[in-house]
Order: C-alpha cells, then sequence, then structure tokens
C-alpha cells in the first residue's frame, strides 16, 4: 500500500511538470527559472557522471579481468559480469537518447531554437496563389 501510494505521489508531482517543459521561465517567474536550472542541471551534470560511471565501471570490469584475475576465475568472473552490465548499462542511456530524439524529431521538435508555435497556420506567402 505505501508502495502504491509513493507512486502516487510521485506522479501527482511530476506528471504536472511536463506541462511547463516548453515554457520559458518569463511566463512562470521564479519557478520557471527554477524548473529550467533542474533540467540543466539534469541534462549537463548528471547524464555526463552517468555516463562516466558506467564508463568507469567497464574500464574497472576491464582491468579485473585481465590484471587482476590473471589466475583467479572468481575475480575474472566477477571482471566480466561488471563489463556485461556496463555494456547493458550503456546499450540502454543511448537507447533511450535515440528513443527520445526519433520521437521528438518525428514531432517536429529539431531543437529549443527551431520549434514552431502549436497550433500553427500555414503561411501562402511564395506559393503563387495571388494572395
Amino acid at each position: 500500500m505505501k508502495k502504491v501510494l509513493g507512486t502516487l505521489l510521485a506522479v501527482s508531482v511530476f506528471v504536472p511538470l511536463m506541462a511547463f517543459a516548453q515554457s520559458t521561465p518569463d511566463n512562470f517567474g521564479e519557478i520557471g527559472g527554477f524548473f529550467q536550472k533542474i533540467i540543466g542541471f539534469i541534462n549537463n551534470t548528471l547524464i555526463p557522471l552517468v555516463f562516466a560511471i558506467a564508463l568507469l565501471m567497464f574500464i574497472w570490469g576491464v582491468f579485473q579481468y585481465m590484471i587482476l584475475g590473471g589466475a583467479d576465475g572468481e575475480k575474472r568472473e566477477q571482471g566480466q559480469q561488471l563489463m556485461i552490465w556496463a555494456i547493458i548499462g550503456f546499450v540502454v542511456m543511448v537507447s533511450v537518447w535515440g528513443i527520445v530524439n526519433l520521437i521528438s524529431s518525428g514531432l517536429g521538435f529539431k531543437g529549443t531554437q527551431n520549434i514552431q508555435q502549436i497550433p500553427n497556420v500555414p503561411s501562402t506567402r511564395g506559393t503563387g496563389s495571388g494572395l
């Protein structure tokens, strides 16, 4: 029951944040700037940190497999498992990144500079319609 309540609380807190995803800080004042700083921190600090940790995990697994586990089969097995989990982590992170980019480019969001306002009225300029 506690897990269900915790999940409902998390959903009720984070779902409205998606509505603020496209807004500018000017529209929402200080709270908009706060959310932009949080998103910037996640994108610029946490995600590269997670990739770096996965890389270090892989390198440590190679070190355990090659150097520490030269004669010890248990150390070699631990190193091998660490490398496998690091590779799985890389695959998952890159896959999620690719899926998000695929969906955003499919919806027309190619970057923050090129996002068009929705709904959009098509322009008739340069079509030769005489209007």
